[in-house]
């Protein structure tokens, strides 16, 4: 969200920031950028006079969800208005990982080998995914949109390929990072680096099933080979389940939140994403990458992040205990294998995520285009517009119920 903020001030667009979510204590301050920041009601009309107060030429839903509930609101009072999805991820992809995990350890509970789950096959993900009631939403707040921004390859084909989503109405703009700023802070070497480290929400499934993974079985291998290392996890919002975690002795050490994520991860000697579910593309492995910290992840974890057809990468991929546990201690021990993954993982993040980006420019070319003919464009998108038709309707009956409930009780 942050990097579209940036994309789009620098394009010289007035941004207003609208949100229902409560303010957590990590937000950003936006207002110290000239940003507008506005707290907006779910189901209530307040909404349809702040937007139509407004006129905005565009609106950007951050998620699915917000697009089912503000959409149709947008739709009838501002019908001009061009509409953008940010999926962030696919939810309806991780989503059913996660489920495919979940249902694979109930039989091999002891041990799990990624390559044996149905997780990177499109075809077999289609054909459980299109099952769900949450691929179902998720998949129209797609076609309802004018565009939707995708930071994956992989989810861009399943989209193209198996959802049958129309092309112009996708645009891949992944991670993108300014290399002055990290080129500033400098790449410790590996003598000047110890420990291991994790870093990511605690509030993201993933995140925590990794962790759980490491506690289990990952880090006691490394721990027996490695006696003086230790495991550093840093995460915001650390449940008690996490907290409890904690253990000196065994060198596994819960940090919670860290207010330099770079700092932390320019410290470490390598860094562990052992994810065994997930979808998009991996901020803490960019970092890592941009850091100088060759990391140990799994084939999730690499998704959509390597180039083809070599697929290298800034560390070690495994999917399995054993040689996940392996891989991590030999980028430990060995400096000329750490410089070399390294290297690569600079290269690697060079050529994907660097400013400037060919996706900065398709991004405003799309939107340009969208917003100077928007009725040749929603002309070749029927689908959308019969979702529209039908779900925006049945929004609207519902939230006007609940306002009208809301009303009735407070009164």
């Amino acid at each position: 969200m942050m990097q579209l903020i940036s994309l789009f001030q620098a394009q010289h667009w007035h941004i207003t920031f609208a949100s229902p979510a409560k303010q957590g204590k990590h937000k950003t301050d936006l207002r110290l950028l000239g940003i507008e920041e506005h707290s907006i009601k779910l189901n209530s009309g307040c909404f349809d006079q702040f937007i139509v107060q407004r006129q905005p030429q565009l609106v950007i839903f951050d998620r699915f969800m917000m697009e089912e509930q503000f959409g149709w609101r947008i739709e009838k009072f501002l019908p001009n208005t061009i509409r953008v999805l940010n999926t962030e991820d696919l939810h309806c992809l991780r989503s059913i990982r996660q489920a495919l995990i979940k249902n694979y350890l109930k039989t091999e509970p002891k041990e799990i080998d990624l390559e044996d789950v149905s997780l990177l096959n499109r075809d077999e993900l289609f054909k459980k995914m299109a099952t769900t009631d949450l691929a179902k939403r998720e998949i129209a707040a797609i076609f309802r949109c004018d565009l939707t921004l995708m930071i994956s390859e992989f989810e861009m084909t399943l989209l193209q390929q198996q959802f049958q989503v129309p092309q112009q109405q996708l645009c891949y703009l992944p991670f993108l990072y300014s290399q002055e700023i990290y080129q500033a802070k400098g790449t410790p070497p590996f003598q000047a680096r110890q420990h291991f480290m994790v870093i990511g929400n605690f509030r993201h499934d993933p995140n925590w099933d990794a962790v759980l993974w490491l506690k289990q079985t990952i880090w006691p291998r490394i721990r027996q080979q490695l006696p003086q290392a230790e495991l550093h996890i840093y995460g915001a919002y650390p449940p008690p389940k996490a907290t409890q975690l904690h253990n000196d002795k065994q060198g596994f050490k819960m940090k919670g939140w860290a207010p330099d994520a770079q700092q932390v991860i320019r410290q470490a000697r390598v860094c562990l994403a052992p994810l065994r579910f997930g979808a998009g593309i991996k901020g803490k492995l960019a970092e890592s990458m941009l850091c100088g910290t060759p990391s140990v992840t799994t084939s999730i974890g690499a998704e959509s992040m390597q180039n083809l057809p070599n697929r290298e990468w800034g560390g070690e991929i495994s999917n399995n205990t054993e040689s996940f546990a392996q891989a991590a201690i030999q980028l430990y021990r060995e400096p000329v294998r750490w410089k070399k993954a390294q290297q690569t993982g600079f290269n690697l993040v060079q050529s994907r995520y660097m400013m400037p980006h060919s996706s900065q420019d398709a991004l405003f070319q799309q939107l340009t285009k969208i917003i100077q003919q928007p009725e040749s464009h929603r002309q070749t998108l029927f689908i959308g517009a019969m979702l529209n038709h039908h779900h925006h309707k049945s929004t609207q009956y519902m939230a006007q119920w609940i306002e009208a409930k809301n009303r009735g009780s407070n009164e």
